[in-house]
C-alpha cells in the first residue's frame, strides 16, 4: 500500500484507538477487545512494555484486516524500530523532522504532535501525513473551527482527553479523526462493543460536508 492509502485506511473510521498499558498481556487483551468491537486502527504506545513485540504479533496475525501503528515515537531510532516491527503508521506527541523522514523513507505515514498554528504549518512543511493535536484537552472544538478557517488544509487528529461525548464535536469542527484511549477501551467486551458501535455512528453523522482539498479530510475518504 502507498503511504496515502495507509493513511486513508488508518483514519477511515474517524477514530483510532490508543493502547497504552502497564504490561504486554494487558495491552494484548485491550487490543483484542477493541478489534472484536470493530475498531480497525490501533496505535500501540511505545511506553507499553514489549510494545514492539505487540506490534509485530498483531500486524502478522491481522494482515490487512486492521491497521496497526506505533505511538509515542520520539526519535529516528524508535521510528526505524517500529517500522521494522511492522507498524503501518507512526504517531508522536511532538514534531520531530527525523521521525517524519524515517517513516517516509520506508513508506510509512507519520502523524506528529502539534498544539499551535505555527507548529501545524511547520508540520505541513515537513510533509506530515496528518497532525496530532495534542493534548486536545487543552483546547475546545470551537478553537479548531477558528484554526481551520485560516488553515483549512490542515488534517488534524485531536488526541489526549477526547471523550465519547466530545469526539463527534471534534469531527463536526473539522477534525479528520480522533485518537482515544481508555475512554474507548474501558469495560468488558460487551460494553466496549456497544460504545464503539454507537461512537462510529455518531462520528459518521457528525462529519460535515467538506470541500475537496489536498491535505484535508477528503483526502482520506472514498
Amino acid at each position: 500500500m502507498y503511504r496515502w492509502e495507509i493513511t486513508r485506511a488508518a483514519l477511515a473510521q474517524r477514530v483510532f484507538a490508543i493502547v497504552r498499558s502497564r504490561t504486554y498481556d494487558e495491552a494484548s487483551a485491550t487490543a483484542d477487545t477493541l478489534l472484536s468491537a470493530g475498531i480497525t486502527s490501533l496505535e500501540i504506545s511505545l511506553t507499553t512494555p514489549f510494545a514492539l513485540e505487540a506490534v509485530t504479533t498483531l500486524s502478522r496475525e491481522l494482515g490487512d484486516d486492521a491497521i496497526i501503528g506505533a505511538g509515542t515515537v520520539l526519535d529516528a531510532v524508535s521510528a526505524r524500530m517500529a517500522v521494522d516491527a511492522g507498524a503501518r503508521y507512526l504517531v508522536s506527541p511532538s514534531l520531530d523532522a527525523e521521525v517524519i523522514r524515517t517513516g517516509h523513507r520506508y513508506g510509512v505515514p507519520v502523524f506528529p504532535g502539534v498544539s499551535t498554528p505555527t507548529e501545524m504549518v511547520r508540520g505541513l512543511e515537513l510533509g506530515a501525513d496528518a497532525l496530532k493535536l495534542f493534548p486536545a484537552a487543552a483546547h475546545d472544538p470551537s478553537w479548531l473551527t477558528e484554526v481551520r478557517a485560516a488553515l483549512p488544509q490542515v488534517p488534524l487528529l485531536p488526541t489526549g482527553g477526547v471523550t465519547v461525548e466530545s469526539a463527534p464535536e471534534w469531527i463536526a469542527a473539522g477534525a479528520v479523526a480522533v485518537g482515544m484511549g481508555a475512554a474507548l477501551s474501558e469495560g468488558d467486551r460487551d460494553t466496549v462493543a456497544k460504545r464503539a458501535a454507537d461512537l462510529l455512528v455518531r462520528l459518521d453523522e457528525a462529519a460535515p460536508d467538506r470541500r475537496t482539498t489536498r491535505g484535508s479530510a477528503d483526502l482520506y475518504e472514498d
